[in-house]
């Protein structure tokens, strides 16, 4: 039985169920992409993983693969945004194309797909932060009431994030 529409309850049990089915992460990933664009809107979303000991992210999911492959790893650099999602695991909201610019260095392919601003999500475990949900739109789209729900859906990537 499907939730009724407009249930606030809705996008946590359309998680919750993805995370009951199989071939995971992927079926819980999709779901969540989906979630995410129906509650926040995206038009680029990723998932990065972070490695504290090697101090590298890697992507584990992107809706759009020929410009934002799985598996791509970078080394983390410092900064704001580190310091902001990784460290102290709070969100980011970039809302310009000057605001990427500033923190991204892929901020051109960013740009190219339409995207002009960010919201990245830290996702926490034990104090530290294991990955981040990357969601980007058109300009000025993320608010800081946007914050709460993107915190609580990105939750529920945690098991699949411990259990890798």
């Amino acid at each position: 039985m499907n939730p009724p529409t407009g249930s606030t309850l809705h996008p946590f049990l359309v998680l919750a169920g993805a995370q009951a089915n199989g071939d995971q992460p992927g079926t819980l990933y999709r779901a969540l992409d989906t979630v995410l664009a129906d509650t926040l809107g995206h038009t680029l979303f990723t998932i990065l993983r972070y490695d504290d000991a090697t101090n590298e992210s890697a992507r584990i999911y992107s809706n759009r693969p020929a410009e934002y492959p799985v598996a791509a790893t970078k080394p983390l650099s410092g900064g704001n945004w580190v310091e902001t999602v990784l460290k102290r695991g709070e969100a980011f909201i970039g809302a310009t194309p000057d605001d990427l610019r500033a923190v991204f260095a892929d901020h051109e392919l960013i740009a190219s797909l339409g995207c002009e601003s960010v919201l990245n999500v830290p996702v926490r475990w034990d104090g530290r932060t294991l990955a981040s949900l990357n969601l980007l739109h058109r300009r000025a789209w993320y608010r800081d009431e946007h914050v709460p729900l993107a915190q609580a859906l990105a939750q529920f990537t945690l098991p699949a994030l411990l259990d890798a």
